[in-house]
Order: structure tokens, then sequence, then C-alpha cells
């Protein structure tokens, strides 16, 4: 027997050492590929900056002599194709923003190639180092601003004083060549001035439109949020009709005293620019911008949400205004955001359902939404939700409560009652329980039907970026934390590379009934023994109460039901840039190249063939292009795409996971003992008290180190410049043996 063995073990020792040379083998053809790969994206990403650096220069150089004599050559190149000065323009000015889109497709495409762990890792290294998180400017009308912020900031300051400068030179040059009265010189360095401003608004136009294109392939590859792009809509919305204002208001200042004010305004040319159309244009602006306003904002909502739909009038007009050849300057930035915008109307044309909805004892709500499992999002994403029985216009942004890792079929919301849309859906919610529990239909009041778009957010999970975490929260704010401690236990129990080890939470809250927010969180069910492997702190500051309640030992149970239990196969929609690279880089693709064959088209048999030459005729044409190229081969694209969505749909089995998930969650909200008690050994409660953020700095620096620690804040602006202005007293006044760290807002205000 014992000779058997031996025979036995002989003839397998070839067969292991066959089988590791084949794994060492694939070993090595992985790591070949992947370094393949990552040589191809280093080289799209050089490519990428080289386009973009070149075309700021260009557009910096344009108002100089420098930057007119290149276009002279450029357009005796290139005029004398079909598109004409058209296409000479588009090329030089749309062209390198959709370049760099196909290139950011690619980028994306390859990202998902490489294997999980090589993701994981590539995300763990900050991009752009402590440009990002370094807070320069913590007070003041732009709010909290990075070093890379400042920067983009000092250049548009640097573009628009320098182009003022030259053109102005130009003007009073120009004006000396003619011996005119002092009343026309006067006249005509207005009218010189005005339309010099307009130059300038027109490149900051191009702009304009790129940072609320919510999912496209722009803001994914250089890992922007659609939150914090917000805020450079607003920065460059507020430069834009600035110039534009003066650009308009230098005019009828000009006409006002020539005596053809009337006349002039109302004046549409067919060779020249249509005044009228310019004017139209400037009041839709106007109005949007007014509305706009913080003050205007906060109180009238609605009103800012629906002037802001003149966008539409605000382009078209403005191309009727300027005609196509100038209109194909700002073409680029424009054509990117309506992609966006009509991906975002096929995804919100279906409703979603809700698996689950519960009104926690703080009033605030919480919605399971119903998902499938190939639509990607992170702890960090939010989505944007529309009641339609409340309203068909209003979408209002959330941050996502649950991780990816919680279940494939659902995500949650947390939404907290702060206005009128936000208590008729309480309301809703809380009619559809008393009507579930009398065994009564749904009436049409209590009824809620739900749409969403997105999710959006970061490309990459930064909260896994930092082996240390200090998360900031004020009220509502804990949500996107919630998200992030549910990934990061998931991760830890389920052995996944996971680096933050150190989690420390501060969180303010006015009342002590919001701690039911911490129930949506069961620690020990998802990792029952975390604390071996993460080490997790909560500071709760209960500003408004000076001591417990006396009724703070007693467990409050959420109010917990289902709505819609027979409904099926309403999952949100992967219509989205962020469902599928693949589809979404070819929606963009096809969609471009379908712009060009109807130009081409339109230019070979209409516009040459019959001799057209209105300015705002052509402009007009130049936008239904655009239009009618993402409706046919964008739609064409989208078509296929559902399809694909409702073939891979059926081939899943959501059901099973979807009511255990569910169960799942009943259970983490009705055995809120349990999991707020599990909580509590973690969470220190000191009330009549708010934050010391000077101390608490100080003993995170004294306790951790020389560590590198990842601040993330949500909540008010009050609170992120606190939390700013200690970051960057921290870092200016750094010991060698202190933490860095490193800021991170999570907040954005529509």
């Amino acid at each position: 027997g014992k000779g058997r063995q031996d025979e036995g073990r002989q003839e397998q020792e070839p067969l292991l050492e066959v089988g590791v040379g084949v794994k060492s083998k694939e070993t090595s053809i992985g790591h070949c590929s992947s370094s393949v790969v990552s040589v191809i994206k280093w080289i799209l990403k050089a490519l990428i900056w080289v386009i973009f650096v070149g075309w700021v220069c260009l557009i910096f150089i344009f108002p100089a002599p420098l930057g007119d004599q290149i276009l002279r050559k450029w357009f005796e190149a290139t005029s004398s194709s079909i598109f004409g000065i058209t296409g000479s323009l588009f090329v030089a000015f749309s062209g390198p923003i959709l370049i760099i889109a196909f290139l950011s497709i690619a980028h994306l495409l390859l990202s998902d190639s490489t294997s999980p762990q090589h993701v994981r890792k590539k995300a763990i290294e900050p991009s752009f180092g402590r440009l990002w998180t370094f807070p320069v400017l913590v007070d003041g009308p732009f709010g909290v601003v990075s070093a890379a912020e400042f920067i983009g900031i000092v250049l548009f300051v640097a573009f628009v004083i320098w182009a003022v400068t030259v053109y102005t030179i130009q003007n009073f040059n120009f004006i000396s060549q003619f011996q005119l009265p002092t009343f026309l010189q006067s006249s005509s360095m207005l009218e010189l001035t005005g339309l010099r401003f307009g130059s300038i608004g027109l490149f900051c136009l191009a702009f304009l439109f790129l940072p609320v294109a919510r999912g496209s392939v722009l803001l994914r590859f250089i890992d922007i949020p659609f939150e914090h792009a917000t805020r450079y809509h607003v920065w460059l919305g507020h430069l834009t009709m600035i110039l534009f204002t003066l650009h308009g208001l230098f005019y009828l200042i000009s006409w006002a005293m020539q005596g053809h004010l009337v006349q002039q305004v109302l004046e549409w040319k067919d060779i020249g620019v249509a005044n009228l159309a310019g004017v139209i244009s400037l009041l839709a602006g106007l109005f949007m911008w007014v509305t706009s306003l913080h003050p205007v904002r906060k109180q009238y909502f609605e009103l800012f949400f629906y002037t802001h739909q003149l966008y539409i009038v605000f382009v078209v007009f403005f191309a009727l205004h300027v005609g196509d050849f100038i209109f194909s300057i700002v073409a680029g930035g424009i054509f990117i955001f309506f992609l966006d915008r009509f991906l975002r109307f096929c995804q919100s044309r279906r409703t979603v359902d809700i698996i689950s909805a519960s009104c926690l004892p703080c009033g605030t709500v919480e919605l399971v939404l119903s998902k499938p499992a190939n639509l990607r999002y992170n702890a960090l994403s939010f989505i944007f939700l529309q009641v339609r029985e409340l309203s068909w216009l209003q979408w209002h942004p959330f941050s996502v409560s649950s991780s990816p890792l919680d279940g494939k079929f659902h995500l949650s919301v947390l939404i907290k009652v702060l206005g009128e849309w936000t208590e008729q859906l309480r309301g809703s919610i809380l009619n559809s329980f008393e009507e579930q529990n009398q065994e009564m239909p749904l009436l049409p009041h209590s009824k809620i039907t739900a749409s969403v778009e997105g999710p959006y957010g970061h490309e990459s999970p930064y909260h896994l970026m930092y082996e240390n975490l200090l998360l900031v929260a004020g009220g509502i704010g804990i949500s996107p934390f919630l998200a992030i401690l549910n990934d990061i236990l998931h991760r830890v129990n389920d052995g996944k590379l996971c680096v933050p080890r150190n989690i420390l939470i501060i969180w303010a809250i006015k009342r002590s009934d919001e701690l039911s927010l911490l129930s949506t969180v069961d620690i020990e069910s998802i990792c029952p023994s975390f604390s071996d492997k993460l080490n997790l702190e909560i500071q709760t500051y209960v500003t408004r109460e000076s001591e417990p309640p006396v009724e703070e030992g007693k467990v409050q149970k959420a109010v917990k039901f289902s709505i819609f239990p027979v409904s099926k196969g309403h999952r949100l929609s992967v219509l989205v840039g962020t469902g599928s690279n693949i589809w979404s880089g070819a929606y963009v693709v096809f969609s471009t190249i379908g712009f060009i064959i109807f130009v081409s088209l339109l230019d070979i048999y209409y516009i040459n063939h019959l001799g057209i030459t209105s300015w705002w005729y052509k402009g007009l044409l130049f936008v239904a292009c655009m239009l009618v190229s993402i409706f046919v081969f964008g739609g064409l694209v989208i078509a296929l795409w559902n399809l694909w969505e409702t073939r891979i749909s059926t081939m899943e089995e959501p059901e099973e996971d979807k009511n255990a998930a569910e169960l799942q969650h009943n259970e983490s909200i009705t055995s809120k003992g349990t999991s707020q008690e599990n909580l509590v050994t973690s969470n220190n409660i000191q009330y009549g008290r708010r934050p010391d953020f000077k101390v608490i700095f100080e003993t995170v620096a004294q306790s951790w180190g020389h560590v590198e620690v990842g601040v993330m804040v949500c909540g008010p602006p009050s609170l992120q410049t606190s939390v700013a202005k200690e970051c960057r007293s921290q870092s200016l006044q750094r010991r060698r043996n202190h933490p860095i760290f490193h800021f991170n807002s999570h907040s954005f205000d529509l």
C-alpha cells in the first residue's frame, strides 16, 4: 500500500508542476496586459492634456494680433471645404472638446477592462495631489475653494483682464485712424467695446454648459462629480452674464445717443447679426440669472427652476443672433449638454418601483428603490427624484444612503422634510400607510409614482483613498456617511480590499430624535467582528437640547411598510452616462457622426446649392442639425441600449434577492433597538454643545500621528467653512509628526 502511495505521489508531482507553471504563465500574461493597458491610458491622458492646453492657449491668444494671424492662415487652409468658415471655426474651437470626449471614452473603456484589484489600487492614489484637497479660500462669495479651483478662477480672471486690455488698445488705435467728431468717436467706441465684451463672453459660454452635463464622459474622466461641477456652472454663469449684459448695455447706450434705439433693437438683418434675436436671448439669460441669485433661489426655488428652462430660448435665439459660423465656436459644449439632456429625458420616462418606504421618528423619509444589477453606483453617489403626484417638473437631488454591497437590486435614500415638496411626500407616505392598515385601495392622492435620474457622482469611491477618515456631518448630511460606513463594513466582512482603518464621525444635530437616522445601519448584522478590524468612533453634538430627554432609553420604531407590492419590472433605467461605458460612448460617437453627416448633406444639397446666405437662418439650421442628429442617431443607440437592458433584465432573477434585501431592511428598521444599542457603544453624545473643530483636529493630530487623513464634510455652508478653516490652519502650521488633512466636500446647493 505504501508503494502504491509513493507511485501516486510521483505521478501527481509533474501534474502539480505543470499546474503551477500554467498559473504563473497566466499571471505573467495578466501583468503584461495590465502594463500595456496602463501605458495606453497614460498616452491617452497625455494626448488629452496636450489638446486641452493647446485649446486654452488658442483662446488666450485669440484677442492678440498673433491669434488673428494664426486664424487667418487656418481659414486660408480650410475654408475651401464644403463647410466653409463655419467648419474652420468649429474644428478650431469646438473640435478639441469633442476629441477630448472621444479620448475620454477610450480611457473609461480601458479602465473597465482592468482587473477590479488594479482599479481599486488606482483609486487610492489622489489625482492632482494636494491641489484638489487643500482649501485656499474659505470665506467670501466663492465659498470653500481648493487650490486647483483657485487656479481655474485666476486663469479666467486673467483671460478677461488680458482680453479687455488688448481689445481696448485695439479699439483706440482703430478709432484714431479716422478724423471723427467727438460724438461719433464716443458712440463708435461704445459699440466696439460692446462687441469686444460679447467676444469675451463667447468663450466663457463655450465652458458654461460643460459642468451641468451630469453624466458626461468629460466629468467622469476628470472624476469631478456633478455636485462640485454645479459650482463651476454658477461661477461661469455670473461671469458670462456680466459680459453679455455689458455687451448689450454698451450697444443700447450707443443707439440711444444716436437716436435710433427702437429701430436698432427691432432690426433683424439677413446679412449680419439679428439685433432683435440678441435682445430676446439676453432677456432670457437675464431672467435665468436674476432668479438664480442665492436670495431668490433660496426663497423661491420653483421660480428659479422654471425660469431656468429658458435656456432653450437663450441658446436658439443666440444662434439666430450671431449666425452659424460664430455659434460654431460654442457649439461643442452645448452639443455635449444636449446629449446628456436627451439621455436624462429618456431615462426619466420610466417609473421606478418603491420597494419600501419608512418614516423615521425625526420625520425623515427613507425610500428603497428598485434597480437592475448591472447599474453601477458607489457610496458617494446621488440621484434626482421626481414624484409625479407632487410635481411633473420638479426634480430634487438626494444622496444615496446605501452601499452597492447592500444588494444588487436596490438602493436607498434618506429625505429630510425641509420644504413643501418633502412635506407633501411624507404626507403621501403616511396616508398610504393608514390606507394599507385599513385594507383600503390606495387613493389617487396618496399614490406615489417615482421617476429617477442617475445615479451620478464620483467615478471612483474616494472614501477608499484614505486609511484614516474624519467625517463631519450636519443633520441629514449624515446620509452619505452612512453609505460610506455601510460600504466599508461590507468590505471588511467580505474580505475585500479596504484601505480605511480609522473612522471618526463628527455629527451635529438639533434634536435628539435625529439619532434614529443611525438605525438604518445595523453594524452587527453587516460585520459582527468589525471592532477587531476597524476603529470606529462617533461623536454626536445635540445643539438645541441641554440634557437627554426622559424617554431616551426607550426604543422608537420607524413606521415601515411596502408600496406597490404587485408592480413588477419597473427598475431604474440604465440609460444614464454612468450606466455603461460602451453604450454611453457609442451614444456620443454616433450622435457626433450623425451631426457631421446632417451638416454635410445640408451644406451640399441645400445651403450651397441654393446659395443661402442669411446668417440667422443658417444659425437655426445649425442648431436643428445638432438636435436632429441626437434624436435620430443618438435615439437609435438608445433604442438598442434599451433592448439590451430588457434582454439582460429577463436573464436576471431579482425577485429572490429583492425580497431578501427588503426583508433584511425591514429587520434593520424594526429591530432598531439592537442596531441602535450597537451604535451607542461607539457613539459619544454631548448635549447643548457645538463641535470645537480646533480641539477635535488637535486631538486627531496627536492620536493618529503622521498619516494622511481624508476629511469629508456634508452639511450647511457654515459647517464647511469651519472645517475648511481648520484644515487650512492645520496644514499651514503642521508639525513633522502631525497628519496631512485632505479636505473634501460632499455638499451642493441647487
